[in-house]
């Protein structure tokens, strides 16, 4: 035995180099055409072979780990039983390519029984879109390790199925982490860029929103979800699904509870259930009194109870920030190209898949075509048997052994040493005239196949429609909708353009629920009932705010703490018109005893425009709108409250603007908003007071009228005028409009001209607006109108009536106006709101009046 000296510098590297590859081309990173590694496309393969397919019966997963480990995998048992454990999990594979029978492990991190206990067989998906065709020659198949078997070099997989469940692997120097996707969006994607090979990877995204986990969950923001389809990189947010729910205890009060009902992608709900009581216990989370697993076969169901004095939207925000119920994949798309380890965008994915199908639907018509020649040519040499039957049957006969009559044949009819075989081997029975005719047509259509087949060879466009044909064979059987959700991420913008931007209504109840309808819908609703139960809630249930706005706007709300929150309108869940609404609490940080006492819709925050806030005992302030532009999401402060005062109204102005205010006793006040009478102030400010208050009156409301409509109102400091005749002269002078709207709790409402509310300075007794017919009636509601105004207006009672602004009579300031809406002797109006003008009625259509009794 001979010693080579060697450098030993020079061994090492070339000796690690060749382990590196190995482990990176052998174990570690997925092939980017049918997205295995070898191990499990041996499994699979093994698994096929051993014809463990859908309809068969489950066989044990030790004779399958057996196989794969005695024909090509010369590894431990525990790796490939692992790997094929890890197929048949739900919660692991967004498509499972395994059907297992048996305990296969859980999302508690609990392990797999034994193999010698558990059962497997192929799933339906896996036969139709990974091994269908491999015996067509459409892949290559190499040596097993001890050359005593063939094995794939790649599974003809006809779904892009690295994207469709993903990979995670680390190998030398480099690590893979791919997200599973949804198999219909991969598929239009896929589809979309056979017809376009130009499209971006911003139009891709258009079909592949982005990943979709196997255990739903939500996607924060989509920033990541561009940078991994982009460069190969991005860090993708991912979120539980939680709710806010009361559970009602027997003997004791109901209390707040957060539940958990979705995990963020390979979450241990054990751990993640250990890790809370651990900062609960350690006090780093505070408000938590109890925590329980009730998950059932069901589904998940995780209850956090609350204490009563927690607030559940700042407890929720402390768990995704402290515990795995958020957490990132960071996602790092690569895979091997041709063995070799790239990082691949999204488009370089389904261009490599594509080339692949492209490949092996070649491969497999050359295949057929093949297969489909030989058949013929077998055919043609029984035809001209047929045709010379008499003659052969006599050289056959006089031949004097099998070797001489073949040899005979072929130089006498030409015919080849296949087709000499098959006249020797015909049996007697297909020289029937019925047989003759048979082999005849089915030479002709073997021809037509052919020709057929020849043609898909010689045109691209052919193979690209056969790709697609099979993608939507496969989106037809075992697509599935999409589990995982997208939020919205904080300071994230969104692509609006996506959003229809239709006028809504939004409604907040007394109760703190919360819903969006179509102003359409009411329309609909009110011409089907005529004006009747517009919008039904709860019966126990009153509706609180009540508002229109577009689906693009900013939603504004304000609550009694003197504190605002935002929220995008289409972000609140379109409600049909018996539904309940979501709960305010859950979606927005507010508190147990906090309540949401004013909303306004913002288009755009710009600099001219102001927030006029009213508190209950009658104080205002006006606010720049752009100091609310960027909102935390635990809310800001609006305006600094005294003791026992709360925030109630809040209007959008201009400075050339002014501000009407009304009270419960049917006074009203009005007076400019310029900065000589209210100049701007911070955020954190109390502000001035509004109106004098006098016999227990309170503030019941507040409009603006546009700096327009000022000009027409007298500006004279005279004296309040009480005669009514000498004010109902004016009435008939008022002209179109605007007007001011008086609606009161029993029903009754008029329009009065603007010019009867002279300006004023800031702060004084103001004018009487209406005159009650009852001691018990009060004014519910004074706000600016024009005639093509419509209104809405709710009861206590939830019902919706829609009516004309010009259906309403206009009428002097001392008159007690007409009944606008019959109301039941337990029912009162509760709220006013006005819809801007959409177009014009249909024909026939019309608005009935009230006329005053």
């Amino acid at each position: 035995m001979a010693i080579i000296p060697t450098d030993l510098s020079n061994e090492m590297s070339r000796s690690y180099l060749e382990y590196a590859m190995s482990v990176i081309v052998g174990r570690a990173l997925p092939d980017a055409r049918d997205g295995l590694k070898p191990v499990h496309r041996r499994i699979l393969y093994a698994m096929y072979e051993l014809g463990l397919t859908p309809e068969r019966p489950f066989r044990k997963c030790a004779r399958v780990v057996g196989e794969v480990l005695g024909k090509y995998h010369p590894h431990g048992d525990t790796a490939v039983y692992d790997a094929l454990v890890r197929m048949a999990q739900d919660f692991s594979m967004r498509n499972p390519l395994i059907n297992g029978h048996g305990n296969f492990g859980s999302v508690d991190n609990d392990p797999p029984a034994a193999m010698r206990y558990t059962e497997c067989r192929l799933q339906t998906l896996t036969t139709n879109s990974m091994l269908r065709d491999i015996e067509s020659e459409t892949v290559d198949f190499i040596d097993n390790f001890d050359g005593s078997q063939q094995e794939p070099v790649v599974l003809p997989a006809r779904v892009p199925q690295l994207l469709l469940n993903g990979s995670s692997g680390i190998a030398v120097g480099m690590a893979t982490n791919i997200p599973p996707h949804n198999l219909g969006e991969l598929i239009e994607g896929a589809i979309a860029l056979i017809h376009n090979p130009e499209l971006t990877i911003q139009d891709l995204m258009g079909y592949i929103k982005g990943p979709d986990f196997p255990t739903g969950g939500q996607i924060l923001g989509r920033a990541g979800i561009r940078d991994a389809y982009n460069s190969g990189r991005g860090s993708i947010t991912m979120r539980g699904v939680a709710e806010i729910e009361t559970i009602e205890q027997r003997g004791r009060p109901d209390r707040e509870a957060i539940i958990i009902t979705q995990l963020p992608y390979q979450t241990n709900k054990a751990l993640l259930i250990e890790r809370i009581a651990e900062l609960v216990n350690d006090k780093k989370i505070e408000g938590i009194a109890d925590i329980r697993d009730e998950s059932d076969r069901d589904g998940m169901r995780i209850v956090v109870e609350l204490k009563r004095d927690a607030y559940p939207r700042v407890v929720l925000n402390n768990l995704y920030k402290q515990t795995p119920l958020q957490s990132n994949f960071g996602a790092n798309m690569l895979a091997l190209v041709n063995g070799d380890p790239q990082l691949l965008s999204l488009k370089q994915f389904l261009e490599v898949f594509l080339e692949f199908r492209v490949e092996t639907i070649t491969r497999r018509t050359q295949y057929e075509l093949r297969k489909a020649q030989e058949r013929d040519h077998l055919l043609q040499g029984l035809l001209i048997a047929l045709g010379n039957l008499d003659a052969i049957i006599h050289l056959i006969r006089a031949a004097a052994d099998t070797a001489t009559a073949k040899r005979q044949l072929i130089e006498e009819f030409g015919l080849s040493d296949v087709q000499a075989d098959a006249i020797l081997q015909m049996q007697l029975r297909r020289l029937t005239a019925l047989e003759a005719e048979k082999i005849q047509a089915e030479h002709e259509e073997l021809l037509a196949r052919i020709t057929d087949l020849q043609d898909i060879l010689a045109r691209r466009e052919r193979i690209d429609a056969i790709v697609e044909e099979e993608l939507n064979e496969i989106k037809r059987i075992h697509a599935t909708p999409r589990r995982t959700e997208f939020v919205q991420a904080e300071g994230e913008l969104l692509d609006t353009d996506l959003i229809a931007n239709e006028q809504a209504v939004i409604l907040v109840t007394e109760q703190g629920y919360m819903k969006r309808m179509p102003v359409d819908t009411f329309e609909a609703q009110s011409r089907a009932t005529r004006g009747r139960a517009g919008a039904k809630i709860k019966e126990d249930d009153g509706v609180e705010h009540f508002l229109t706005c577009c689906d693009h706007d900013t939603l504004l709300f304000f609550s009694d703490r003197g504190v605002v929150y935002a929220l995008s309108a289409y972000q609140i869940p379109a409600s049909s018109r018996t539904a309940r609404g979501m709960p305010v609490v859950q979606m927005l940080p507010i508190g147990r005893e906090e309540k949401i006492t004013s909303v306004i819709p913002v288009s755009e925050f710009t600099d001219d425009e102001y927030l006029v806030m009213l508190t209950q005992k009658g104080y205002i302030k006006k606010t720049q709108l752009t100091a609310f532009s960027n909102i935390r999401s635990n809310g800001l402060i609006a305006i600094s409250l005294g003791e026992g005062d709360e925030l109630r109204w809040v209007r959008l102005a201009r400075a050339e603007d002014s501000a009407i205010v009304g009270s419960r006793k049917g006074m009203a006040i009005h007076f400019r908003v310029d900065h000589q009478q209210l100049r701007p102030l911070g955020r954190a400010t109390r502000g001035v007071r509004s109106m004098k208050l006098r016999n227990k009156d309170e503030v019941i409301g507040m409009d603006i009228l546009a700096a327009q409509v000022i000009a027409a109102v007298a500006t004279s400091d005279e004296e309040e005028v009480e005669d009514e005749n000498a004010i109902e002269e004016t009435v008939t002078e008022a002209g179109e409009g605007p007007w001011i709207l008086a609606i009161t709790k029993g029903g009754y409402g008029k329009r009065i001209p603007i010019t009867q509310f002279r300006l004023q300075n800031r702060a004084g007794m103001g004018l009487k607006a209406i005159k009650f017919r009852s001691k018990e009636d009060e004014l519910i509601a004074l706000k600016v109108v024009v005639e093509e105004d419509e209104l809405m207006l709710i009861t206590n009672r939830g019902i919706i009536i829609r009516q004309a602004a010009g259906a309403i009579s206009h009428q002097s300031r001392m008159a007690t106006g007409v009944r606008v809406q019959r109301l039941d002797a337990d029912d009162a109006i509760a709220a006013v709101a006005i819809v801007p003008p959409s177009g014009e009625e249909e024909e026939g259509e019309g608005v009935e009046t009230n006329e005053e009794e």
